[in-house]
């Protein structure tokens, strides 16, 4: 008895193909042309999103272009070369290699925003970081607005690197903190004015707004502070209460710092805002104004505030600098230690990253690398 029919689905060696399956392929062609329009639609519909990515890097020891630029110069489109750091009453020395502050560029804003294919693309790039536009360009303030107050910002920033660079350099010059602003109804209300020099905080020096700060912070507000002013020349004493706002202990003034130095140090950076820079334009005078290369000739980069105490502050878009630095050639970058927490995991290939929390420990990274000596017990950023 057979087990099978002639007729069942066996191939015969001489059997006529299966007609061609029209309709998976029609299916096919469907599909594939619902995806190029979604292509489409990603490249040209605006997302609410912009990008962060790295920016141009500047030589702080070299001029006013940023490195690697083939562009014209100097101001107004002339070829002439301005040095980024001048200093024509004093004596100055040959520097060599680089001290190289970044930047972060910005792409797209409120009204040209990047497309949903720019803002994947960028997800998936480690340089590059997508925000909410919202977040980039807050309600609060304008574009403008906010390129005012980021050039107010760069201003105040040169002139604490350059405090800090005559104080490291031990340059005596008068510097106070000085009320700009006083809250109220709050504990400096009627006793602190607008003017006032702050000097003291129960009988210690305050040298700077971080000192005041601190200084603050130790009386606690369970107690009343004694802070020492001069008001119009005269020096006098007054009682205040300090209270807690948030996790801050505060007298309730907005306080800044006054300078009156010795000599010109010129800064030339056109386009370039905010306080980041602060550290890398202290290294680069202090570099201009002693003998030999700080940094040995090496090409360094690296980012922070500084206050005329040296103390090295956070910033933002850490990790699109670390690239900025490395696309910019250099081997070793200099990052505030309070931005550790971002540079773990995200450090480019060939490039060594520092953790610094003052001036000083800038100038110590440098004197190694300067001297070739064991970078490897410097501090880093760890988890």
């Amino acid at each position: 008895m057979a087990l099978f029919d002639d007729q069942m689905a066996w191939p015969q060696p001489n059997s006529t193909p299966p007609p061609p399956r029209r309709r998976s392929i029609s299916v096919g062609w469907v599909l594939l042309s619902v995806a190029a329009v979604l292509v489409l639609i990603l490249g040209l519909t605006p997302s609410p999103y912009v990008i962060e990515q790295p920016g141009p890097a500047f030589n702080t020891l070299g001029f006013d272009r940023a490195v690697g630029s083939t562009a014209q110069g100097g101001q107004n489109g002339t070829d002439s070369k301005t040095h980024l750091i001048s200093i024509p009453s004093q004596k100055t020395y040959p520097t060599s290699g680089s001290l190289d502050l970044l930047t972060v560029s910005l792409l797209g804003d409120p009204k040209n925003l990047p497309s949903w294919m720019e803002v994947v693309s960028a997800w998936f790039d480690p340089s590059k970081a997508v925000i909410p536009v919202d977040v980039a360009f807050p309600a609060s303030s304008t574009a403008k607005q906010q390129q005012q107050e980021n050039a107010v910002l760069m201003v105040d920033s040169q002139k604490d690197a350059i405090a800090a660079a005559l104080n490291t350099l031990g340059t005596p010059f008068p510097q106070s903190v000085s009320v700009k602003q006083v809250l109220a109804h709050t504990p400096a209300d009627g006793h602190v004015k607008v003017g006032d020099e702050i000097v003291s905080i129960n009988g210690v020096k305050v040298a700077g707004i971080e000192s005041l700060r601190a200084a603050v912070a130790r009386n606690g507000a369970d107690a009343t502070a004694a802070v020492g002013i001069v008001r119009s020349g005269q020096s006098k004493t007054v009682e205040v209460a300090p209270v807690k706002s948030g996790s801050a202990t505060v007298l309730g003034v907005g306080v800044g710092m006054d300078y009156a130095f010795p000599f010109d140090v010129k800064i030339q950076l056109e386009n370039v805002g905010g306080p980041s820079a602060g550290m890398m334009f202290a290294l680069g005078i202090i570099d201009t104004l002693t003998p030999g290369f700080l940094n040995g000739g090496a090409r360094v980069a690296g980012t922070g505030t500084i206050d005329n105490e040296g103390n090295v502050g956070p910033i933002g878009g850490i990790r699109q600098k670390l690239y900025g630095a490395k696309d910019a050639g250099a081997k070793y970058f200099l990052a505030p230690a309070s931005n550790c927490d971002e540079v773990v995991g995200h450090v480019p290939g060939g490039l060594q990253v520092f953790a610094v929390k003052k001036l000083s420990d800038s100038l110590k990274v440098l004197k190694t690398i300067a001297s070739d000596g064991d970078t490897g017990k410097l501090p880093r950023c760890t988890t």
